[in-house]
């Protein structure tokens, strides 16, 4: 058994290459071979997000407070708020962010396939995303 206390993990900011706006990356755990599952509980400021990217193996989210957007390629905005869980399918093409005026908190899982678990695409542009 292994606990890791709260604390331990430091945060991080959004690499703006991939994130619009604020953003805090809080890691929860990363893949331990022979698992290849890593997790991180990630917190949008109001109007932030990710780019478009994929997950090789999809990705579950899990949101844990505000209120959020998502949308996969070709589909409609949809609002997101606590208790909902979210499912991507293998490489479906994706964005997630917060509301416009409402921060966001989700839990992000996905599996690294041969050491990569995310596939960085081009930034949502200010029309994606306010095109609710």
């Amino acid at each position: 058994m292994e606990i890791t206390r709260c604390g331990s993990r430091p945060s991080t900011k959004g690499p703006e290459d991939y994130f619009t706006g604020a953003v805090r990356i809080d890691p929860l755990f990363q893949a331990v071979s022979p698992a290849r599952a890593l997790s991180a509980q990630v917190t949008f400021e109001p109007g932030s997000r990710t780019a478009w990217h994929t997950h090789p193996l999809g990705q579950i989210l899990i949101v844990t407070a505000g209120c959020g957007l998502v949308q996969r390629w070709g589909g409609s905005i949809e609002e997101i708020r606590p208790g909902d869980v979210i499912r991507f399918l293998p490489n479906e093409k994706h964005w997630h962010g917060a509301a416009a005026t409402t921060a966001m908190t989700h839990i992000a899982i996905q599996e690294e396939l041969e050491g990569k678990a995310v596939d960085w695409m081009e930034k949502v542009s200010d029309e994606q995303y306010q095109s609710r």
